[in-house]
């Protein structure tokens, strides 16, 4: 972060990712970070030079949601207008916009590998576009030949006029790492849940109540947890099927990020005011 605001210290970072590394080099760590940032921009910067490599201006509102695809070779940035950007980072140039979700701001992209002609659709590319209006969007591409096909489109519904929330809680969904033809969608509606979509049956197969509506979310790579946090300042960790849920206090304010490591071992929180790193039990 400090690289960051070095360079552009007038522009606030509003998201990041890793760039993921080949599948030879597994377990080494990527030298290269994408960032997004409040006038439009995104840059690329290169970790062990701690310099920026690249500057792309895909977009005229502020960028909400980044991440590279599977192979790294595109970039997928989410604007606060509800454009979705596709950029090369060895041309710097913008290849595709998506309107689908214009007018609500993306909070969540996130891409996963595919058999080819899985869903019966060829592409070895499968992501996701949240929008905070509750809508989720499921993509198939195949970048090198410009392909890119909407497989299902989610709407969840949730009632008018809450009472006593300042701000309705986040859009948020993730692919199910040990499901892979499942995502998990946490927000605002008419019950605080966490739903679990199959793309292949087309309809929710798993619903598990929470105690509150959800601020953040993230599935384990490694074996069938999930973590989510609350605006109450609480941690649940939960096994997959939900059974014996643990709570955990710690932080002082919302519980706006949880993130497992790749191991599947720690968990990063994040509040306003704290970050803590977690042992997963039996780890």
């Amino acid at each position: 972060s400090s690289l960051c605001h070095r360079i552009c210290p007038l522009q606030s970072c509003q998201c990041l990712a890793w760039k993921p590394c080949p599948a030879a080099a597994w377990g080494a760590e990527s030298q290269h970070i994408v960032a997004g940032y409040s006038d439009g921009t995104i840059r690329l910067f290169s970790v062990s030079r701690t310099e920026m490599e690249l500057k792309m201006h895909p977009h005229a509102a502020a960028v909400t949601a980044i991440a590279y695809a599977t192979d790294g070779e595109m970039i997928l940035s989410g604007g606060k207008d509800g454009l979705v950007a596709v950029s090369s980072p060895r041309t710097g140039m913008t290849i595709r916009v998506l309107a689908d979700h214009k007018g609500s701001p993306i909070t969540v992209l996130q891409c996963t590998k595919k058999q080819y002609h899985d869903f019966g659709v060829e592409g070895g590319e499968l992501w996701l576009a949240t929008s905070s209006d509750r809508r989720v969007s499921v993509w198939v591409s195949d970048w090198l030949k410009d392909k890119c096909e909407l497989l299902d489109w989610l709407s969840f519904p949730a009632p008018a006029g809450p009472e006593g929330l300042s701000s309705l809680p986040p859009s948020l969904a993730a692919f199910c790492p040990w499901e892979p033809s499942t995502l998990v969608y946490v927000g605002f509606g008419a019950q605080k849940e966490a739903l679990f979509y199959s793309l292949r049956q087309k309809q929710v197969v798993e619903k598990i109540s929470l105690p509150y509506f959800a601020t953040s979310l993230s599935l384990s790579p490694a074996a069938r947890f999930m973590a989510v946090g609350f605006g109450e300042r609480l941690l649940r960790l939960l096994r997959c099927p939900a059974r014996d849920p643990q709570d955990y206090a710690g932080h002082e304010d919302t519980v706006h990020l949880c993130r497992f490591a790749p191991s599947g071992r720690h968990l990063l929180t994040a509040s306003h005011s704290a970050v803590l790193l977690w042992e997963l039990p039996g780890s």
